[in-house]
């Protein structure tokens, strides 16, 4: 009988990354997924890297952290993360006071700078002036998410790990059950993004983690050119987040749509020359909920033909799928309470520039390396369950 080391449960870019560094101290590591085609989070994500976001010391060591590590990382994992700087925009709406818009900003690491709709214009000629009262910019990270991930996933490989493409149904003593067989190991790590919370449950575990449910459209390659990376100012995602979160109980009921969902009209364009528009989030416990494809994709393409008028009919398709997150904005790792066995590495509202410093901090950690931020970020700060 095959027995691991760790099993980690999820290869998005927060397992997929795990799973490489813990390959690297050394570990015999299982990789395990459902899906042999990624249909994840990251998968759909924008690749944005929103380094200059921190906002208290913590998170703002993170993001330089993050940021010190994308520029390293094409090398070390040997493929191209297609990591770049670019100018984000973020749009103000004509109804909206710019200046106050700004001034909301002032906490962040690098607040971005206050554009009028001329200059805002100038440097991102898509944009439809008559929707604007302005806009805020500053340099942004940008990788591409799937390379990245399966950048990850083969150096890992090459480091000796193993992976399989099966559909984990419940975690056990030392190991898990999935729809094959049943994998052993010393260790479990819970990767498993917005499918975390009903996976865990499943086996028995109650953990403050949620989901929405994220809508975007993807483009093939067009010949169309954006310059930035678009999204609005006020971001209606995060108060989402945190509002959905406020009654833990809802999440249990088995069919609820906690809060009425939200759309932030924002685009990114690919080295390639393919798009993502998006997004549409819902609060819907149901990891499984059925969604009207056609009336979201309609008020995508809406609210993007307002804003970038040039992208909104583009040719595309359709995509979903979970986005996790806790109710204090920050990620959810370590031992699990009460299960010697069970960690957890999940929960991230930024999860593209913080995930690689994290996963070099948790495999250090787990060998007996002091870390002052992995201990804030356990599970154990929830008291209540």
């Amino acid at each position: 009988m095959k027995t691991y080391d760790w099993i980690v449960v999820g290869a998005g870019i927060a397992g997929a990354a795990l799973a490489y560094e813990l390959a690297k101290k050394g570990c015999k590591v299982l990789l395990l997924d459902q899906n042999a085609i990624a249909n994840n989070a990251t998968r759909f994500s924008y690749g944005g890297l929103a380094f200059w976001s921190g906002t208290t010391p913590l998170t703002r060591q993170l993001c330089d952290e993050g940021m010190a590590r994308h520029r390293i990382l094409s090398e070390e994992l040997d493929a191209d993360t297609e990591f770049q700087e670019l100018d984000l925009l973020l749009t103000i709406s004509a109804e909206a006071d710019p200046e106050a818009v700004a001034a909301s900003y002032s906490r962040f690491a690098i607040p971005p700078k206050l554009l009028s709709v001329k200059e805002a214009c100038e440097l991102e000629p898509l944009l439809n002036q008559e929707e604007i009262a302005g806009a805020l910019t500053v340099k942004h990270g940008h990788i591409h998410p799937e390379k990245t991930a399966q950048a990850y996933i083969d150096a890992f490989l090459r480091a000796g790990g193993e992976m399989e493409f099966t559909q984990v149904v419940q975690i056990v003593q030392k190991g898990v059950t999935t729809t094959k067989e049943t994998y052993y190991g010393a260790h479990t790590v819970v990767c498993a993004g917005g499918l975390s919370r009903q996976f865990l449950k499943s086996s028995g575990i109650s953990m403050k983690l949620y989901f929405t449910h994220a809508e975007m459209i993807e483009t093939p390659p067009v010949d169309v050119q954006l310059r930035t990376l678009v999204m609005p100012a006020n971001l209606q995602r995060f108060h989402l987040e945190a509002n959905s979160t406020k009654n833990d109980e809802l999440w249990e009921q088995p069919s609820l749509e906690i809060i009425p969902p939200i759309l932030d009209a924002g685009a990114i364009q690919f080295r390639d020359g393919s798009f993502r528009l998006g997004q549409i989030s819902r609060a819907l416990t149901d990891p499984h909920a059925n969604i009207d494809s056609e009336q979201s994709e309609a008020a995508l393409r809406a609210s993007i033909r307002k804003i970038l008028p040039k992208l909104g009919n583009l040719p595309g398709t359709w995509h979903h799928c979970l986005v996790s997150f806790s109710n204090d904005a920050l990620p959810l790792i370590g031992l699990i309470p009460e299960r010697e066995d069970v960690h957890v590495f999940s929960g991230f509202s930024n999860p593209l520039v913080i995930v690689p410093p994290l996963a070099q901090r948790f495999a250090s950690w787990i060998f007996g390396m002091e870390d002052e931020i992995i201990t804030k970020l356990s599970p154990v700060r929830f008291q209540d369950f």
